[in-house]
């Protein structure tokens, strides 16, 4: 029932820690889907249209002062769903290495969108974007870039 767990998740703890100079408990860490599609594979439209009112009521009950979006499917479900699901469908499709970088907002939320901790132990050259957005996150959240010289 713990979202992140593994390699992926202690990869996530790492970045938490090291390039946000935070602990894991003083993040909230959710999960599009609430259960795990068969062999961890992408969730299906249905699957996700029923997921998304818990995790839009989770955004209003947390309320963040940014979010985080790991992942293409992260940042297309939440950014780019249906309209009454609060997304943009012509998000949808965005590539996530377009939407990196950019000025992006849920529901008046900033949104910082980064790759998936899963995509970075696969491709670890992509650990050097995840650091340049992390340190654009401390910077939406008025923490100094990098923590540990700050």
């Amino acid at each position: 029932g713990r979202p992140f767990v593994g390699p992926a998740g202690d990869l996530l703890e790492k970045i938490i820690e090291n390039a946000m100079g935070l602990r894991r408990s003083d993040t909230f860490i959710a999960n599009i889907n609430k259960c795990r599609p068969p062999n961890n594979r992408n969730p299906e439209p249905d699957e996700v249209a029923a997921c998304m009112p818990f995790l839009r009521e989770q955004i209003r009950a947390v309320r963040p002062r940014v979010l985080v979006t790991l992942g293409k499917v992260a940042a297309s479900n939440l950014l780019g769903g249906a309209p009454e699901l609060g997304g943009d469908p012509t998000l949808r499709d965005l590539p996530l290495a377009r939407r990196r970088g950019r000025e992006l907002a849920d529901e008046g939320i900033p949104v910082g969108a980064t790759w998936h901790p899963a995509y970075l132990l696969r491709n670890p050259a992509a650990k050097r974007d995840t650091w340049e957005d992390v340190k654009r996150v401390n910077r939406m959240l008025g923490r100094p870039e990098d923590p540990r010289h700050g």
